[in-house]
Order: C-alpha cells, then sequence, then structure tokens
C-alpha cells in the first residue's frame, strides 16, 4: 500500500468518475485505474463498483475512506513537522474584489507581517480543487456549496449592483426597483458559471414578481459592458466593489431595492491538513473584515 494509492482513492471518491479524478491529479486516467486497482489487490476487497456509466463505493469502500483520509493527514502532518512551509501562503482570488481584498491584505500584514503573500487568479472550481491537492493554501469564493475536505470562513456580505446603458430612463434613478427590470433582457452568466450568483440574481426577480427574460449569457466584463446601450437596451449585475473599479462610457451602476441583493463571500481553506501559522493568520485577518 502506497501513499498515492490512497490520494488517488481518496480523489475518486470525491469526483465518483476516474477521468474527473485524473485531471485534479493532473496525470492520465489509466495511471489512476492501475494505482487504484493494485490498492484493491493488496487489501483483498473492491473499493468500487464500476459500470460505463457510473462509479459508486463499495460498503469495504465506504469503511476504508475515512482510514485512508486519516492516513493521508498523518502523513502530511509528519512532513510538515520535519520540513516546515518557508513559502508564501497561495492566495486564489477572483475578479474584482477591490477594496475588499485591500482590506483582507491589511490585516493579514498586521498579523504576519515578515509573511509573503502569492496572489493567484483562476477559475472558482479550479482554485476550490488547487486549495484540496494543496497547490493553493486557501481561495476567496462568493457564495458557496457544501464541499468534501474544505472549511468556509465568512469574509463580508458584497452588494450587487445593477449595469444599465446611461440613456435608458433607468438611470438617472439613485436606485433601481427590481420590478422595474421585467422588461428589459438580462445578461446573466449561467448556472455552469457562476449558480450562486444566478441564483440569488432569479430569486431577487421572483420575489419582485417576475421571471427574467434572459438574453445573451455574460461573457467577459469588458465584452458585456461593451455591448451594452448598443443596440437593444438590456441591464447586468456586477458586485459594488467590481462595479467601482469599472467607469465605463455608456453605462451606469445602480444599487438594487425591493429586494437589495446581496452575496456572502468567503475563505475557503483545507480541513484536512495542519494550518501553519501564516494561513491562521490569515484566517484571523479575514474574519476582521466579516462586516459591511
Amino acid at each position: 500500500m502506497e501513499l498515492r494509492q490512497l490520494k488517488y482513492f481518496v480523489t475518486v471518491t470525491e469526483e465518483l468518475h476516474f477521468g474527473r479524478a485524473a485531471e485534479r491529479l493532473h496525470i492520465g486516467q489509466p495511471a489512476v485505474s492501475q494505482q487504484v486497482r493494485r490498492l484493491e489487490r493488496s487489501l483483498g476487497v473492491p473499493l468500487f463498483s464500476r459500470t460505463t456509466r457510473s462509479v459508486e463505493l463499495t460498503e469495504a469502500g465506504r469503511r476504508f475512506l475515512p482510514e485512508a483520509r486519516a492516513v493521508l493527514a498523518a502523513a502530511e502532518r509528519a512532513r510538515e513537522a520535519v520540513a516546515p512551509s518557508v513559502g508564501p501562503v497561495r492566495l486564489g482570488t477572483s475578479e474584482g474584489l477591490g477594496d475588499r481584498l485591500d482590506a483582507l491584505l491589511r490585516a493579514f500584514a498586521r498579523r504576519a507581517p515578515s509573511a509573503s503573500l502569492e496572489l493567484v487568479h483562476a477559475p472558482t472550481l479550479e482554485r476550490l480543487q488547487r486549495v484540496r491537492d494543496g497547490s493553493l493554501d486557501a481561495t476567496i469564493v462568493r457564495g458557496c456549496e457544501p464541499a468534501a475536505g474544505l472549511d468556509f470562513t465568512p469574509l463580508w456580505m458584497d452588494d450587487v449592483w445593477v449595469a444599465l446603458p446611461a440613456s435608458h430612463p433607468l438611470a438617472a434613478e439613485p436606485e433601481v426597483p427590481f420590478a422595474s427590470l421585467a422588461s428589459l433582457p438580462a445578461r446573466l452568466s449561467p448556472p455552469s458559471r457562476n449558480r450562486p450568483l444566478y441564483d440569488l440574481v432569479v430569486s431577487c426577480c421572483r420575489s419582485a414578481g417576475f421571471e427574467p427574460l434572459l438574453g445573451a449569457d455574460f461573457t467577459t466584463a469588458q465584452d458585456t459592458l461593451g455591448t451594452l446601450g448598443f443596440g437593444r437596451p438590456h441591464w447586468t449585475v456586477f458586485y459594488r466593489a467590481h462595479a467601482k473599479l469599472l467607469p465605463v462610457p455608456g453605462v451606469v451602476f445602480r444599487p438594487l431595492r425591493e429586494p437589495a441583493p446581496r452575496m456572502q463571500t468567503y475563505l475557503a481553506t483545507p480541513s484536512n491538513r495542519r494550518l501553519t501559522p501564516e494561513l491562521v493568520a490569515l484566517i484571523k485577518a479575514a474574519r476582521e473584515t466579516e462586516t459591511g
């Protein structure tokens, strides 16, 4: 039995798919399958029930999973005990954090003045996977769903603002009632890219008494804002912190009301590895920002 076999086994249990597990591990799928089968042979029991359409844990696999995780956690603690991390804290970030990120970095610098921080930008799911596999120490995420191997520390609540063509009558209002958007097409990131924000906006539309009229998908901030105001008017949403970084000719950003949407932001950290003093300082700094 080898540690890499245990790591491959645990990754497959989290994905229930050998191909996705291989992608997370950055190795070929045949290598994952081969090492898992060797592990099963050494144990004398099948750990997975495999079909062409699904992968499921056997009863033996379910019993073995917590023990495998315990061994991997113990191995990580042993490694850190003799070779403590001296590199930078690797923090995943998302687009448009603005002054929110600045406040977190200032709080971290006060708590760990000798530590260095490396910021890494990547899609949300990739950042969460990298926290699990250890190539990131933590990541900032907006909204969250239960995720194996991760802990979530609340950071701040972000206001969600509407972006409108400057020529539209609603642009003259200091705040925009949600119900007034009912007749305009919305450009939203689809659930496959940003389910928390999509669900929040759709639920606000329904609270205001209408189903959103969905137009083209939100692609990038530059492209979406570039088309806003040209042709048929439409609307989209941005977090307040991001909107303040985006002065775009012909586009205005306004707070929303009735309802006023807000999104919770979290710091995701590994739940199965010993936290370094620097990462503990980052978590404490994150808690300092849990306002506003």
